[in-house]
């Protein structure tokens, strides 16, 4: 897919981060992008800033969502490019005890669903009701309607300690890749998932600084951080390389992580 002002995106968690690093990148290339995301202050400054739409939207709300794609492509008209970047993290072991007290506690059920519900459910709901609108379209000279890309993460391949709630949202995300993409092949739809490494997001920024030397100095090479343009630079590639589909591709320096 060629990017240029006539081609329509929405990127979901555009705000900040991974989505904001991407969002810059499809306005360099003259996409008009939509930033759905459910902080408003900080999405219509990113939107200000990068000649966006902002469109307040959880995507958990099925109605916030249908709003959100109205909004959307009533500015710009229906999109080519769905990414979703919208995600939380969450860290708790599934049960432990207490070193002090003894005392023996279980990781809440009502946290697990809650990762599940944004980081999973809001990546399906985001790619189903996006896909819907997409198969509107009069196809490309190529075939071709549109291109999603999703986030996952590399803990859902090797999650630490206390992450079995958050690698299971993103390993739900790895596991419904190909078969959307299969869903959608002749409709001339591409779906394809990142997995991101540690990277220097919003996400990290509140862990102290001896935590994030401790993570980059795990990478194999290059020994930091990724940077968030580098996410973008692989959701363009994506979106552009019309041979790649039904893909999950990891981006994370060779780590694997160990138990913690």
């Amino acid at each position: 897919m060629q990017l240029s002002s006539s081609v329509a995106a929405i990127v979901t968690g555009g705000a900040s981060g991974l989505g904001l690093a991407t969002t810059r990148a499809l306005r360099a290339r003259g996409v008009q992008v939509a930033i759905f995301d459910v902080n408003q202050a900080v999405g219509e400054a990113a939107a200000a800033e990068e000649g966006a739409l902002f469109c307040n939207v959880d995507v958990t709300d099925e109605a916030s969502l249908d709003s959100g794609f109205a909004l959307a492509r009533a500015a710009h008209g229906q999109e080519r490019i769905l990414v979703n970047c919208a995600g939380i993290g969450v860290a708790g072991k599934t049960a432990r005890r207490d070193r002090q007290t003894g005392e023996i506690t279980h990781f809440p059920l009502e946290a697990f669903a809650r990762a599940l519900q944004i980081n999973l459910l809001g990546t399906f709901g985001s790619i189903a009701k996006s896909a819907a609108g997409m198969m509107a379209l009069d196809p490309l000279p190529d075939g071709e309607r549109g291109a999603i890309v999703n986030t996952a993460s590399v803990a859902a391949e090797d999650g630490q300690m206390g992450q079995a709630a958050y690698s299971a949202s993103k390993a739900g995300v790895i596991g419904m890749t190909l078969p959307i993409a299969r869903d959608l092949a002749s409709e001339g739809i591409r779906v394809n998932t990142i997995l991101p490494g540690t990277f220097s997001t919003p996400m990290l920024y509140s862990a102290p600084q001896n935590v994030r030397d401790g993570l980059a100095a795990a990478v194999p090479f290059p020994k930091r951080l990724g940077e968030p343009s580098e996410y973008a630079s692989l959701a363009i590639e994506m979106i552009t390389n019309g041979y790649l589909n039904g893909e999950d591709i990891r981006l994370d320096g060779a780590i694997r992580m160990a138990p913690r």
